[in-house]
Order: C-alpha cells, then structure tokens, then sequence
C-alpha cells in the first residue's frame, strides 16, 4: 500500500498493531498451554484476555478517525511463530522451555510496545487526543505485562536456585 500523507501512514501502522494483537492473542494462548506451568499459563491466557479489550479499544480508535483497517501480510508474526516452534523443538528441560516461552511473550510484546509508543505520538501530533488517549491504555497494559513476565522469569529462576542450594 502506497502511503502518500501522514494520516494513511497512522492508519497503516493502527492496521499493523491491530492485526500484530490479534496474532499475538492466539501465540499467547498457544504459549500458556505449551508452558505446562500454572503461573505462566493464567499469566498467558490473562495477557490473551487483555489482548482482547485492547482490540476493542483499537477498533474504536479507527471509529474517532473515520478510517477502516488495511490489510496486509503480517509476515514478521508468522515468522516469529515459526523460528518459536522450531527452537522450542529443541529444547529437552521443562525450566528452559518454560524460560524460552517467557522469553518469546517479552519478545512480541517489546514489539507491540514499538508500535504503540509511535502510535501515541502520532495521534497527539495528528490532533486526536482521545485515540492517543486509548493508544496510551493499550501501552499501559502492555508494559504492566512486560513487569509480570519480568517477575516470572525471576520467580523460575530463584526457584531453581533454590532447589540446587537445598
């Protein structure tokens, strides 16, 4: 799609984060079962949760610009997905699988958080407030996510140590 204005620039990247969370809502769900560990696979399926109120808040913010998404291949996703599952093959330990599967959540999540810090400053610059007002809500979960997976890893990790040292 040929971007001729700033605007189809902010609708093309509004089109890439709203397409990137519905992809990542399926790879979160995907990846809590894979865990195979009760905190990671709530902590999975609540960011799989959240990922749904943020589509609903991205939906509206093409409805304040009078816009409809565009489409487009999302190739970085499918990607992702597919180097994921090829290396995760490869992985024997239960406690490196489960680290390698919060690794990838932080992964695509440090993505989308790209894609919204943007997103923010393009709406505030193009005048309307409130999408950036909903963007900056999507950011906010998102980075409340990154912190949770951040306490995670550190929580398998002190529990290994622990486990070693007993």
């Amino acid at each position: 799609m040929p971007v001729k204005n700033p605007k189809e620039l902010f609708v093309l990247l509004l089109s890439h984060v709203r397409q990137g969370t519905e992809r990542s809502e399926k790879l979160f769900q995907e990846l809590g079962e894979i865990a195979q560990h009760p905190e990671i696979a709530d902590a999975l399926k609540a960011r799989a949760f959240v990922s749904e109120r943020t589509l609903e808040k991205v939906n509206e913010a093409f409805r304040l610009i009078g816009e409809k998404p565009v489409s487009f291949s999302g190739r970085l996703e499918d990607v992702l997905v597919e180097d994921f599952r090829k290396e995760l093959s490869e992985i024997q330990s239960p406690e490196a699988k489960r680290l390698f599967v919060l690794a990838t959540a932080n992964r695509v999540i440090h993505l989308r958080i790209g894609e919204y810090v943007a997103l923010v400053a393009a709406g505030d610059l193009s005048g309307h407030y409130g999408v950036g007002v909903l963007l900056e809500s999507c950011l906010a979960d998102t980075l409340a996510f990154v912190e949770r997976t951040k306490r995670l890893i550190r929580n398998i990790i002190e529990t290994r140590v622990a486990a070693r040292s007993a």
